[in-house]
């Protein structure tokens, strides 16, 4: 017990004595805090300032001029003169000199500094080509455009402005495809042309936005109209801008930040939460970029990305004192919208105008468009499958559509169910003599705009004004026009081939089509329960439907194709079926493709997880072969990740006849025509003997000899071929 009190009073004297003694040991806890403070601030400093400068190292990692370990004496010593800004490469388009003597005035005040610069007109210059290595160049690009009559680019600069336009909106080069790149754009325009005042310039400013380019400062406008000008002409105009961009480039080879004060209408953007938006929007982009982008300068505003944000982007951050607005909008858009197509039934034009950007609508219910094949062959970069399988001249091609309706809602539609869709013809019906006439000539004006670019031979400009071949697959049903065979028959007078393309949901009127070049029928599944997954039709009775159309086609005379699509983990594990639909509709031709995917929707859940391989495709070709003792592999074109299984009534003495003698069809087509339909003629009269490039296990593995292939810069393996 005495241990115990002694131990006791120990601890409570020491208690006692630290209490007594408090206001020191809180000094001196508060001194031992204030030290590691102090300590952690410096340390901390230190860190950002090395990891800072590490970053911006790897901002160009190519450079010559970057940091360097050097020892010097048995120690390593740090040294770095990092470059932030390359060189200046200044585009002009110009109708009338205005806006190249200003490139060349600039790029006189840029020499000063002791940059490389190069002026470059935009005729010159091949965008698809070069435009992608200017995100990685460290160069700042500089726009000198004028917009021309109706708000067109001026003739030199019309295909930059078209690729652009196109790639801007194209799923296949993807949001980030110019991420890296810096740019500024000064327009050309007069403010008497209300409507069209600097579109050009605009337009650009915001292709390159949509790809991910970086500003550097914001886009200026000059105006030929003295009275409007803001600083009494255009030349005045420009030098007040040059004036700014060049204060601009000296602070970004000093690598300095310029923050944005948030006053948009002032040449900055119109909100710093919105600016700080868009900053991260561009440094947190794709992982392949993050290295180059690590550490940006650049400053981006501008009124349509704050239109488009307050209009509710697909990816925009909206804060909630803003969701009132933005739901009023959206509710005036829809009303908008509904009034407009119930006006009349015609009215479903205008909702297509704005859903189909980049068609060449015609009357209410058809369109035509450029295929991207069509653009390429041009160029000599190789057709599409069509010229490996079936001898057509991709150049010479119309894509076209008398009917943007369509009967089902698939999965993989690259059309994104924008298109509208039905059972049965609920439009008012535009003539089949107009449609052509309209689609012929919207095709012409699309090809003009391809005069002077670069690449683009001589030749096959020439021959593509007369378009040869029509595919009637744009997008939608086109069986489902009532005047089918009358828009088919003005095609075959204008000596232009058919290959017409249907879903299957229409027997009846596959029965009673007359002859065409080829006729397709999408076989997407081989079962009920996967057809109705993946083309979601909207007829209930869409099996029978299905399998009597395979019966229509087996009574056709004319060549017939049976079109596979396949989609990883949807079809692909049905083979026994597959050729069971086979035998039923005995078809000519069976094209085998893998899905294209078309990007995010919220009408499909697709992904690039659902896109096979080339050599999938071929293994399920290989092993669909071997079920069919009637058919063989012919033709293969890698490029679009497809093969062709063809009858071998198509295989003469060994060789492959898949190609088509277009002259002779016409001929036939003709006489079938004078005989009110009693001449009849079948697929065997017009083939032509299949070229061994286009073969299936040639070295060329279906691309054209003739022809260079050219594969995009910055762009992943294409495995969806198309």
């Amino acid at each position: 017990l005495d241990v115990s009190m002694d131990t006791w009073n120990f601890f409570y004297t020491c208690l006692v004595s630290l209490w007594l003694r408090r206001f020191y040991i809180y000094s001196v806890v508060a001194f031992g805090i204030s030290i590691w403070f102090v300590v952690q601030f410096f340390t901390t400093k230190t860190k950002k300032k090395v990891t800072e400068h590490g970053e911006k190292s790897n901002v160009n990692p190519a450079s010559s001029e970057g940091i360097e370990d050097k020892l010097v004496n048995g120690y390593a010593t740090l040294q770095a003169k990092e470059v932030y800004v390359a060189g200046v490469k200044i585009f002009y388009g110009s109708q009338t000199g205005t806006a190249k003597k200003f490139a060349a005035g600039l790029a006189e005040a840029v020499i000063s500094f002791n940059l490389p610069v190069e002026v470059i007109s935009m005729g010159d210059y091949d965008p698809e080509d070069c435009l992608a290595e200017e995100t990685t160049s460290r160069n700042i690009c500089v726009f000198l455009v004028a917009t021309y009559t109706d708000g067109q680019p001026t003739e030199s600069a019309a295909w930059f402005c078209k690729w652009l336009g196109e790639a801007a909106n194209d799923f296949r080069f993807g949001k980030t495809y110019l991420k890296g790149l810096r740019y500024a754009v000064f327009g050309l325009g007069n403010s008497v042309y209300v409507d069209h005042y600097n579109t050009v310039g605009r337009n650009i400013d915001r292709w390159l936005w949509m790809l991910s380019a970086s500003r550097i400062m914001t886009r200026a406008e000059g105006d030929c109209n003295v009275a409007q000008s803001k600083h009494g002409s255009i030349e005045a105009d420009f030098e007040a801008w040059k004036a700014k961009f060049l204060s601009r480039l000296q602070a970004l080879c000093r690598g300095e930040k310029k923050p944005c004060s948030g006053k948009c209408k002032k040449g900055k953007c119109k909100s710093s939460r919105k600016q700080s938006k868009e900053s991260s929007d561009h440094e947190h982009g794709a992982s392949e970029y993050e290295n180059t982008e690590a550490e940006e300068l650049f400053e981006t505003s501008s009124e349509e990305e704050a239109d488009a944000e307050e209009a509710g982007g697909t990816n925009a951050v909206v804060d909630v004192e803003d969701l009132g607005n933005i739901m009023s909008y959206m509710k005036k858009a829809k009303v908008l919208l509904f009034q407009q197509l119930c006006v009349s039934i015609t009215g479903i034009d205008v909702l297509i105008y704005f859903l189909f950007s980049g068609y060449k609508l015609i009357g209410s219910h058809s369109g035509v468009k450029l295929c991207r094949w069509t653009k390429s062959m041009l160029r000599g970069r190789g057709g599409c499958y069509k010229h490996t399988f079936y001898g057509i001249e991709s150049h010479r091609c119309m894509e076209a559509t008398p009917s943007l309706a369509c009967a089902n809602k698939c999965v993989f539609c690259w059309r994104h169910h924008t298109n509208p869709v039905g059972t049965e013809w609920r439009w008012k019906m535009d003539q089949p003599e107009m449609i052509l006439r309209e689609a012929i000539e919207n095709h012409q004006n699309m090809i003009k705009q391809f005069k002077g670019v670069s690449g683009v031979k001589a030749d096959r400009f020439e021959e593509a004004m007369t378009a040869k071949h029509c595919a009637l697959s744009l997008v939608g049903e086109p069986i489902m026009y009532p005047e089918i065979n009358r828009f088919v028959k003005l095609l075959h007078q204008h000596s232009i081939s058919s290959f017409l393309v249907t879903n299957a949901q229409f027997p009846d009127e596959i029965r009673n089509l007359e002859p065409v070049t080829q006729l397709y029928v999408s076989v997407d599944a081989s079962t009920k329960e996967s057809l109705k997954r993946i083309d979601r039709p909207l007829f209930k009775d869409f099996w029978q439907r299905f399998l009597d159309s395979l019966k229509a086609l087996s009574e056709k005379q004319q060549r017939t194709v049976y079109r596979l699509t396949l989609v990883k983990a949807w079809n692909v594990d049905e083979l026994k079926a597959y050729a069971n639909l086979i035998a039923l509709g005995k078809p000519d031709f069976i094209e085998v493709k893998g899905v294209t995917y078309c990007g995010e929707s919220s009408a499909s859940n697709l992904t690039m997880a659902n896109v096979p391989w080339h050599e999938e495709v071929v293994r399920f070709v290989q092993e669909l072969a071997d079920l069919i003792p009637d058919y063989e592999i012919a033709c293969e074109h890698e490029h679009s990740n497809c093969l062709l299984i063809a009858h071998k009534k198509f295989k003469v003495n060994g060789e492959w006849y898949t190609w088509i003698n277009y002259d002779r069809f016409q001929e036939l087509a003709r006489e079938h025509g004078r005989s009110g339909g009693s001449k009849t003629f079948t697929a065997a009269d017009y083939t032509a003997k299949t070229p061994r490039w286009a073969l299936f296990g040639s070295r060329e593995r279906g691309f054209d000899p003739l022809d260079i292939r050219y594969q995009r810069k910055n762009k992943a393996r294409d495995i969806s071929g198309c």
